[in-house]
């Protein structure tokens, strides 16, 4: 009924109840965003994990942090499981949230904000000061009505944040501020919007007062040692799109007055976010690694990254959301993974309300396009848990098991809005266990 309602309501309506839900949850709320510094991070790849790392990094240099995001939320230590299947929460929620974390006295609170999130005005009922923009690639093409509109939602955040007063926290006027990867081939039109001051990050270019370039040097195990605007830091990834996402973090804490010399002091200490490029270890013979990465760019960043351990072979679980979520990319994902591991094992990931069987399907006539032979190298098998199984128990020494989709969720998205409790390292774990391994 609530669906067949939404497809009836004419467009304008719509927006007007959502814009009128922001309005009354910041009433309900005596607008907490006006007491801390905001920051929203939007892109297609890596906002989670750039909330989580700056939050990280920020509270090693000594500030009280509060986040929200997909991952979960965080109030100054307290831990929140995020269980809505949603980046961006409702009004009430982020605006609950926000007041939570103004009683806590955190200073800096991290929005993960989303391009759904805009277009349902989410985002109005916040003050922020500082927005941030990761990449952008084609990704909720079908939700939007095409790239071009994709692209307008994620800018409507650098739009909004000349659009509201500036701030006066502990006697300082808090400027509006913008911070960009400029490695990436829209950087231009997310720097375009106005601000008081405008950060980039990146590989490459000339390094200012507002450039942060970081030159690379030594990569191994333990990460990657790196000169950023002539400072000498270690960067604890392994992972090209880790280390980017870190890079994020440490601009977003140089625009809030820590130098570059302070951040390399605690930059190393930073611990890998759960459910990203996250290596299952047991004492196996072969790496397992679990990654959320869903979608056909993130998942080559991460074979990328994989490449980097010289497997002997990648055996990869994949699978795709249902729901509507962009259908095209289903056999896009099983095309790049047949031509890039060894191994393709298709499974369940989010069907939603969607038949699990015709997603697994539409998958694996990618890879079969690519080659791979039902059976022999392609292998679909319906149940998460016996598809994680089949590719731990099949690995041999050197080998790269590859766990695709979910990250560190705590559930299957089913119909009627149910959940089933999962979690892909949980599973990998006990899979190892079964096999003797601890």
């Amino acid at each position: 009924m609530i669906s067949l309602l939404r497809k009836i309501t004419p467009k304008p309506i719509i927006q007007l109840y959502h814009l009128i839900l922001s309005k009354l949850a910041v009433l309900l709320y005596a607008n907490p965003s006006k007491k801390m510094i905001v920051v929203g991070i939007t892109g297609t790849n890596g906002k989670s994990s750039t909330v989580q790392l700056t939050s990280q990094l920020l509270t090693l240099l000594g500030d009280k942090v509060g986040y929200t995001t997909t991952a979960g939320f965080w109030i100054d230590g307290e831990k929140i499981e995020n269980k809505l299947k949603m980046t961006m929460p409702g009004r009430f929620l982020l605006q609950s949230l926000m007041s939570k974390m103004v009683r806590k006295k955190c200073r800096v609170a991290i929005i993960e904000t989303t391009s759904q999130g805009t277009v349902q005005f989410r985002h109005l009922g916040i003050n922020y000061d500082t927005v941030v923009f990761t990449n952008l690639t084609p990704e909720h093409i079908e939700s939007h009505g095409g790239f071009e509109n994709y692209k307008k939602a994620k800018g409507e955040l650098f739009r909004h944040l000349t659009k509201r007063r500036k701030k006066k926290i502990d006697s300082e006027i808090i400027l509006k501020t913008s911070i960009v990867n400029f490695d990436d081939e829209h950087s231009e039109y997310f720097n375009s919007f106005k601000a008081d001051r405008k950060f980039g990050f990146g590989w490459s270019g000339e390094a200012s007062d507002y450039k942060i370039v970081a030159r690379k040097s030594i990569l191994d195990f333990d990460g990657l040692q790196v000169s950023i605007n002539g400072v000498q830091m270690k960067i604890p990834f392994l992972a090209d799109f880790e280390q980017k996402n870190t890079l994020a973090a440490i601009s977003i804490a140089y625009s809030l007055g820590y130098s570059l010399s302070r951040i390399a002091s605690v930059v190393s200490d930073l611990k890998p976010i759960p459910g990203r490029f996250e290596r299952i270890k047991k004492g196996q013979p072969f790496e397992v690694i679990v990654d959320y990465a869903y979608e056909p760019f993130a998942i080559e960043a991460l074979l990328n990254a994989v490449d980097q351990l010289k497997p002997a072979r990648i055996i990869g679980i994949h699978g795709s959301a249902g729901g509507g979520r962009d259908v095209s990319r289903r056999e896009k994902i099983g095309r790049l993974a047949a031509k890039r591991e060894e191994i393709v094992i298709v499974t369940n990931e989010d069907p939603y309300d969607e038949d699990p069987r015709k997603i697994i399907e539409a998958v694996a006539d990618g890879a079969k396009a690519e080659g791979k032979i039902d059976g022999k190298d392609l292998f679909l098998i319906d149940d998460r848990s016996d598809a994680i199984n089949f590719a731990i128990n099949g690995a041999k020494a050197g080998d790269v098991v590859l766990i695709t989709g979910k990250g560190n969720e705590h559930g299957i998205a089913v119909a009627n809005r149910k959940q089933i409790p999962w979690n892909d390292t949980e599973a990998a774990q006990s899979a190892l266990v079964r096999l003797g391994y601890v």
